[in-house]
């Protein structure tokens, strides 16, 4: 992080902020899921889906509260882009993660901090505008590091700032991209950085600690986009494969493989809310995508003659859904995720969102990105190529990377890190913000209080490259 300006010593915020005495705090939002937790730990303490609950007027944070009920509605205060589109929904569901969560015996009164539990133990944040006026302000001894996409605007950026600041009375600020801080989970201050993330997959150049903005690519072919080819894979099936969520299954009877189901289903006496629909449905797409779906390591494409017949003499995966009803699933799920690598063999969507072009799959991605890159730094770049985000978890990714980047360029080294825990590479940019934060060496670059009085929410351009 060398490039960045250290403050002058007037405005410098004093030792207290760097260092593991200090309690700083990381917070990570995703599309999928928002992670936070204490500087200098080696994994967020809480992560909650950014997917919460909207029921009579009222937000509900958190997955337990996420149940079958009438209006009940499921939404998400992020965008596919992986940008903050709901700001008084991001607010209340940070402040509850970072200070009903993280910090429970700092939590105020319900009248005092808009929590109510209502009778049916549902936790809401109410609309007051005293939401967080509590005998101070919840953060006041907080410093607090925000991850952001490389693509976030300046707008939404200021926004960050001034919540923390104002709403929440951070003594300090800083605001730094998930890539930078996937390298720096991985040792790396120059990396070709390749997140797989829920809504989209990005592809960035790092060098000595700072985006090169000209690098910068993104794609929606993430894990949702996978979700979406699982289902078109499962509705052109034999049998078809109808998706029938947990909370709908009262009880099950085991059956023979592609038999129909023997399940009794819940009967509701009110109208399940799409949205609520779409969003169990989503958790049985993610256990298949997570114990059944593969990648096909290579070296030759997926679509090469003679591929799949091969595939389909191998032993397969059985997947079970929650009606009990199961499948044995063999070249078939290697087919579903190579549309991330060729976008021929992508499963035909009629809706734009599920459509995949040649410059949205993984290597024009790849390719994209370098060609922003000067070409002295090319190598040492592919030398340090790092993989994160949990859709790269997937089986036979990283071989299946190996063998684009070395078709691709020929003699050149390339070095693959790609963490060998699950929770390591899930966690990969909020990681790289604990280290940060809890360094010594750090406390000289934190925006501070008098910083942000003195130059407004404009400060965080100028400072947090």
């Amino acid at each position: 992080m060398s490039h960045q300006q250290p403050l002058s010593s007037s405005v410098q915020p004093t030792d207290i902020y760097g260092g593991d005495e200090v309690s700083a705090l990381v917070l990570d939002p995703g599309y999928i899921n928002t992670r936070a937790g204490y500087a200098g730990e080696e994994m967020p303490k809480q992560v909650l889906p950014s997917f919460y609950g909207h029921i009579n007027g009222r937000d509900v944070f958190g997955d337990e509260y996420i149940v079958p009920k009438p209006g009940f509605e499921v939404r998400n205060y992020m965008n596919r882009d992986s940008v903050v589109e709901d700001w008084d929904a991001a607010t209340r569901m940070w402040e509850h993660v970072l200070v009903k969560r993280l910090q429970p015996e700092r939590s105020t009164p319900p009248s005092k901090n808009g929590l109510n539990i209502s009778d049916d133990g549902d936790v809401a944040m109410e609309d007051n505008e005293d939401t967080m006026d509590a005998l101070e302000k919840p953060l006041a001894e907080n410093p607090l590091l925000m991850t952001e996409a490389p693509w976030n605007s300046p707008k939404a950026r200021e926004k960050a700032i001034e919540i923390s600041m104002e709403t929440w009375g951070v003594p300090a600020f800083w605001l730094s991209k998930t890539p930078v801080l996937a390298a720096f989970a991985a040792g790396k201050a120059t990396a070709l950085v390749i997140d797989m993330g829920g809504a989209n997959t990005s592809v960035t150049a790092i060098h000595d600690g700072m985006v090169l903005k000209r690098s910068i690519q993104r794609s929606p072919v993430g894990g949702v986009w996978l979700s979406g080819q699982i289902r078109k894979m499962w509705d052109g099936s034999e049998p078809r494969v109808d998706v029938v969520p947990r909370f709908m299954v009262e009880s099950k009877k085991p059956v023979e493989a592609g038999a129909p189901a023997e399940a009794n289903l819940r009967k509701f006496n009110f109208d399940i809310h799409p949205s609520f629909r779409a969003y169990e449905e989503e958790r049985v797409l993610t256990e298949f995508k997570e114990s059944v779906v593969e990648v096909w390591r290579g070296p030759q494409r997926f679509t090469t003659p003679g591929t799949e017949d091969a595939v389909r003499s191998q032993p397969g995966r059985v997947f079970e859904m929650p009606d009990g009803s199961n499948q044995m699933w063999r070249e078939q799920r290697f087919k579903v995720s190579e549309g991330m690598w060729d976008e021929t063999a992508a499963y035909n969507s009629t809706d734009e969102e599920g459509r995949v072009t040649k410059a949205q799959t993984i290597p024009a991605l790849i390719k994209a990105a370098l060609e922003g890159v000067d070409v002295d730094l090319r190598p040492n770049i592919l030398g340090n190529v790092v993989v994160t985000g949990s859709t790269s978890l997937l089986n036979g990714f990283n071989d299946r990377l190996n063998h684009e980047l070395a078709q691709m360029y020929p003699g050149v080294k390339i070095k693959i890190h790609a963490a060998g825990l699950t929770t390591e590479r899930r966690f990969g940019a909020w990681i790289g913000g604990s280290i940060l934060a809890s360094l010594g060496t750090f406390h000289q670059m934190w925006i501070s209080r008098k910083e942000y009085d003195e130059n407004g929410a404009g400060i965080v351009e100028k400072r947090c490259k």
